[in-house]
């Protein structure tokens, strides 16, 4: 693998970068902004500015020369919902991440810096007489909407199930098991990746396509560390009209301070873990809840398939605890075999698409802002 890839990452208070050279990463910063830095904007959007003089300056700092970098990769953000695959950063899918047309979080912001940081690159270059132009592009969106049609039936017309998951890391640990497994092709292989982290989402690949999922980001799913999950819809509707909550207040208790924050006030699940192990009844309880709430998902998404699935991948920060994952194995390894890769993985998921881009494995596609093009 050849070239020089910059990958970024934007959360809700920090912006994660890596440099990568020639396949193997130089560097990793999580570069973490203040919060009095952040409360000079009045939305995450308008912090474009501010985060991309993060990212250029700390690249100075480091004695990179921006005209070096042969192509930015960035996470990509709330847009329509498209296939699976890689888009160019066009000013089109500048448009929709500004205006979140299905949602706005900070992850909208990384094409947005990408792209700029892409022209002040091709500036450089000019200027030095470098020949070649830098582009910016996103991977796998998280509305990767390839779902089977029977897959989208709810059980209202009005409430199809959408698929909002972890397209990014999950697909590229695909690619990482039918490479440790002499796969030449990763689309040969029938896989269920979950992905535990903040949120939980169980992702079916067939034919390199993700033809089923949750919604992890609108209340369908696992339960998380953060998230509710999937709940009973009456005690949902009654609370909604109970008077005690306002809508916005409902939606923080379903994403955001729903799951473990809602059972015990933290996101933590090393301490919910470490509580487990010290006779703590409760937190035990809670986490073989979790471990079969995720199992169940596992195994309902191999029903799509009649159960032929050439493997199960467990991810995500979470899959650091082995003996949840042990208990998630024991309860799924019927279906298939389980492997576990721990951790997020997701500058060095963008970086290796952005290696496949360079040596022309991958087909650029081209964001036209319809819905599931």
């Amino acid at each position: 693998m050849k070239g020089r890839v910059l990958a970024i990452n934007t959360g809700s208070t920090s912006t994660k970068i890596g440099f990568f050279i020639d396949g193997k990463i130089l560097f990793e910063q999580n570069l973490v902004h203040s919060v009095s830095d952040l409360s000079k904007y009045a939305s995450v959007m308008e912090q474009d500015l501010m985060r991309r003089d993060a990212i250029t300056e700390f690249l100075s700092e480091k004695g990179v020369s921006l005209a070096d970098i042969d192509i930015v990769m960035s996470r990509a953000g709330l847009i329509t919902p498209v296939r699976t695959g890689v888009y160019e950063v066009t000013d089109i899918m500048k448009k929709a991440l500004i205006e979140g047309r299905n949602g706005v979080h900070a992850c909208n912001l990384s094409g947005l810096l990408a792209a700029d940081i892409a022209a002040e690159i091709n500036e450089d270059r000019k200027r030095k007489g470098i020949e070649g132009e830098c582009h910016a592009y996103i991977a796998d969106p998280p509305m990767a909407d390839e779902m089977l049609p029977e897959a989208k039936v709810g059980g209202l017309p009005e409430f199809p199930r959408r698929a909002l998951c972890h397209a990014l890391n999950s697909r590229a640990m695909v690619r990482r098991y039918a490479k440790e497994h002499g796969i030449a092709d990763y689309k040969a292989l029938t896989i269920i990746v979950a992905h535990m982290g903040g949120g939980s989402s169980v992702t079916l690949h067939r034919d390199g396509k993700i033809i089923d999922t949750n919604d992890a980001h609108g209340g369908d799913g696992p339960i998380s560390a953060e998230r509710a999950g999937s709940v009973p819809a009456y005690p949902l509707v009654e609370m909604c009209f109970s008077g005690k909550y306002t809508k916005e207040e409902i939606k923080k208790r379903l994403v955001g301070k729903g799951g473990a924050v809602a059972w015990f006030g933290t996101n933590d699940f090393r301490e919910i873990a470490k509580n487990a192990e010290e006779g703590d009844t409760r937190s035990r309880t809670f986490i073989s809840g979790y471990c079969l709430s995720v199992a169940k998902y596992i195994a309902a998404l191999s029903t799509d398939v009649c159960g032929k699935v050439d493997a199960i991948i467990l991810t995500g920060g979470i899959a650091n605890n082995r003996k949840m994952m042990s208990e998630i194995e024991e309860r799924v390894s019927f279906i298939a075999p389980v492997a576990v890769y721990p951790g997020e993985n997701e500058l060095e998921s963008l970086a290796d698409n952005g290696y496949r881009i360079l040596s022309g494995e991958f087909e650029v596609k081209t964001y036209s802002g319809s819905c599931g093009e």
